[in-house]
């Protein structure tokens, strides 16, 4: 999912946990356990999306399935695969290349295309910018480039090791050429929550979210929160991306914030301090 300054000019969205929204080998009746976890979201009555993982499929309904019951619940900006681009598999469907899937040239073609369209738009008049707003990259399973990083390069921890496919597709090389990407965040590995800079994009886990899925005892389970906060213009609309910050919310007693940074802004990039109870 590829989220432009003009989608989030447009509204206040929540997007919902990065993929395994359901854990399908426990889950008998795929629509309804799809239901009881969008249902905060639904009931909030405020735009979401969904990404989906790897263990959304394995109940009673297949990968499309459960896309088109998300796009058919209430306020969500989810969208059936373009005709011109093909799913995003996330296991291998090369039989001599085994594990997880990767993004393959016909997602990437419509990335570039869909890029350079909104870095266009953007310095057109009546608004013109001046340079391409931010865009900030949301899948499942993280890219190799993942693991360029350790405990001494980023916010966050990583515990486990970095679950992507076994070949490289170039999508990050990809996004740099872009541009306006400045930030990525994929889930799958459920134990790691960092954000790490490389070649000026951000690259961020969502960390481990729901109970359904495994987690470490003694570590809370947690939520990525990214706020994108937007310029007012003269006439009182809104105009360029300020900032855009983020933190993790603990699912403890006190629901405590930690780890705030601040991803990109006018200013400098850098941690900021989370008022806490």
């Amino acid at each position: 999912m590829f989220l432009s300054q003009s989608k989030l000019m447009e509204v206040l969205f929540a997007l919902w946990p990065m993929g395994d929204n359901i854990f399908g080998f426990d889950a008998t009746d795929a629509a309804k356990s799809l239901n009881a976890a969008f249902w905060p979201a639904i009931e909030s009555n405020i735009p979401w999306a969904a990404v989906l993982g790897n263990h959304d499929q394995d109940s009673t309904l297949s990968r499309e399935g459960v896309m088109k019951h998300v796009v058919g619940l209430k306020n969500t900006l989810s969208q059936v695969n373009l005709a011109e681009a093909h799913i995003i598999d996330d296991y291998s469907t090369v039989p001599a290349i085994p594990g997880y899937g990767w993004i393959k040239p016909s997602r990437q073609l419509w990335f570039q295309r869909t890029s350079a369209k909104l870095r266009r738009a953007y310095m057109r008049q009546p608004e013109a910018q001046k340079g391409p707003g931010p865009g900030l990259v949301y899948f499942h399973i993280p890219l190799p480039e993942f693991a360029s990083f350790d405990s001494s390069n980023v916010t966050g921890v990583r515990q486990e090791g970095i679950s992507s496919a076994s070949v490289n597709s170039g999508f990050f090389t990809t996004m740099v050429e872009a541009g306006d990407v400045k930030a990525v965040f994929t889930g799958h590995d459920h134990l790691n929550d960092f954000c790490g800079e490389l070649t000026c994009i951000q690259l961020c886990y969502a960390g481990g979210f729901g109970y359904h899925a495994y987690g470490k005892a003694g570590w809370s389970r947690r939520a990525r929160v990214v706020v994108a906060s937007l310029e007012k213009t003269e006439k009182g609309g809104w105009g360029a991306v300020k900032s855009i910050k983020t933190w993790k919310r603990l699912d403890d007693e006190h629901l405590t914030a930690i780890d705030g940074q601040v991803l990109r802004s006018k200013s400098r990039a850098g941690k900021f301090l989370l008022n806490n109870p």
